[in-house]
């Protein structure tokens, strides 16, 4: 086996490959998947000299640790953790020397939900579609990492970044404000229940995944009666199920879907729903498209 690899030693709660996803395949049944939170793995690869469409380690909540069987350069961003190599503490948002046989640990999150390690050369897991991502929902790419595990790592692409400093983490938020636009089912809710998306006090539940933020609070009053036939369903889109409570869509979530959605989250706002953690205030700010006037 490649000495260009690395051990899982603690998996953590869930630890995934990801990339920037396999759009374009949403025709298949197939979802984007690829890393919640976009801009920290991007930040993460810039750190190491890769390329940001190479694949890094999401972790979520709980962290994980892996031991390198070659010397390397690491990053951690994403929610700020603890960072140790061997148990030395090391720092988190720069490039890491990590020597062979050395166990790299992301502890868990301080703030926010989702870390993201990247290594010199990116995780060289065997690629689906194009993408290395693990997608939840079908199953696609590499399983969640469990302790014991090993995955290779790719050729160097160059040295690391030269940084001085990387952007401040702005977690944890105070509130999650999510601006959607109005549609295409927006029809399906009464004024009133329009008004209890712009005005109810809403919070995150801990049963939101990579599939989906899902929402505790008011539930949003129906005008019509039963079900879509199913249709599809984009990247931001916020559903609202029969309990009447919006579901936001992330990158795992279902390509089609029959309950309607009230409106679409554009995507620039995800990756902050990505770090919001359960009980986190949410407040919708409702907005009508200019084609509709």
């Amino acid at each position: 086996m490649t000495d260009r690899a690395f051990c899982v030693v603690r998996a953590g709660a869930l630890t995934t490959v990801q990339d920037l996803g396999r759009a374009g395949h949403a025709h298949l049944g197939v979802p984007r998947a690829g890393a919640l939170d976009e801009p920290a793995h991007r930040l993460a690869n810039r750190l190491v000299g890769n390329p940001e469409t190479s694949a890094t380690l999401e972790t979520t909540l709980t962290g994980c640790a892996v031991r390198v069987r070659t010397d390397t350069v690491a990053a951690v961003t994403g929610a700020p953790c603890p960072v140790t190599v061997d148990g030395r503490p090391a720092p988190w948002g720069a490039p890491v020397r990590v020597p062979a046989g050395a166990v790299l640990d992301a502890g868990p999150a301080t703030a926010g939900l989702r870390s993201y390690l990247a290594f010199a050369g990116g995780v060289d897991a065997e690629p689906v579609l194009g993408s290395r991502a693990a997608d939840l929902l079908s199953g696609l790419g590499p399983a969640p990492l469990s302790d014991g595990g090993v995955l290779p790592l790719g050729t160097p692409y160059g040295p690391p970044a030269a940084v001085d400093a990387v952007p401040r983490s702005e977690l944890p938020v105070a509130e999650l404000v999510l601006p959607c636009v109005l549609g295409p089912r927006d029809d399906w809710f009464t004024e009133a229940g329009l008004r209890t998306l712009a005005t109810g006090r809403f919070r995150v539940s801990s049963a939101s995944n990579r599939i989906g933020l899902r929402t505790e609070g008011p539930a949003l009053e129906r005008r019509k009666d039963g079900e879509l036939p199913s249709e599809g369903m984009p990247l931001g889109a916020l559903q609202v199920p029969p309990d009447g409570l919006p579901v936001l869509f992330l990158n795992d979530h279902p390509t089609t879907g029959g309950y309607p959605v009230v409106g679409v989250v554009p995507e620039r706002f995800l990756a902050a729903a990505a770090q919001a953690a359960p009980g986190t205030p949410v407040r919708f700010v409702p907005r009508r498209s200019r084609a509709s006037g």
